[in-house]
């Protein structure tokens, strides 16, 4: 998967639920896509959170990007955050899990968005190894869901678990020729007490839910709560 900035329930489940997890920071970053941003609830209302950048282009890869060395954005995101969760259940310890990722001292964007998965791993406690892609393979000239076969082949992993989404772009067949079975997460979308709102948002960004759910609901109840097609 691409590397999102703390992203949503979905993507933490796949973290979880697979043996390896590779993060795919040698394809072109996405304009207007989950690199950067993300959402978070406001005031009641959901509101995007963006990191800036550098020179941020499709025509990068991501880990070719920086972040921007602007001073303030973590200073005003971390104090937007503050704002909005300090009545939180878990406000004390998330907000402390949250200072280490936006804070933590790395100009280079893939860098940074993997430490941030670790993090988060090491939160809930996750053994899932964490592989970088432009660290550990040699195939970029492979496109789309060959580069995907192959990855899987290299790590001798002949199951490959993608987002719902994927089905869009990658048929079962095409991966079941190379003797890789291909499979979808789709996240279930379990509500849970939010603040200052009446209505359930979900999708948010994972701050969301830790600060709302103990550690132990999350791990029990909320990492497990898909269906894998």
């Amino acid at each position: 998967m691409q590397p999102y900035f703390i992203p949503y329930l979905g993507y933490i489940q796949l973290l979880a639920a697979v043996d390896k997890f590779v993060v795919y920071d040698d394809v072109n970053y996405i304009n207007r896509g989950w690199i950067n941003r993300n959402n978070l609830l406001i005031h009641g209302q959901k509101q995007m959170m963006t990191m800036p950048l550098t020179g941020a282009s499709q025509n990068k890869k991501i880990n070719e990007i920086n972040i921007s060395a602007e001073p303030k954005w973590r200073s005003k995101l971390l104090r937007t955050i503050e704002m909005s969760y300090k009545r939180a259940p878990h406000f004390n310890e998330v907000f402390e899990l949250t200072q280490r990722i936006i804070e933590h001292k790395e100009s280079n964007l893939s860098a940074f968005l993997t430490h941030q998965l670790q993090e988060i791993a090491r939160y809930l406690n996750l053994k899932t190894e964490i592989i970088v892609s432009s660290e550990r393979f040699n195939n970029t000239e492979l496109k789309k869901g060959n580069r995907l076969i192959d990855i899987c082949h290299e790590l001798e992993d002949l199951q490959y678990i993608n987002p719902i989404g994927g089905a869009q772009l990658y048929t079962k067949e095409q991966f079941a020729e190379k003797g890789v079975e291909l499979r979808f997460l789709e996240m279930k979308s379990r509500p849970y007490d939010q603040i200052k709102t009446d209505q359930f948002v979900p999708y948010l960004s994972i701050v969301d839910v830790l600060m709302m759910n103990s550690t132990e609901c999350i791990i029990d109840v909320y990492l497990s709560d898909f269906n894998l097609i």
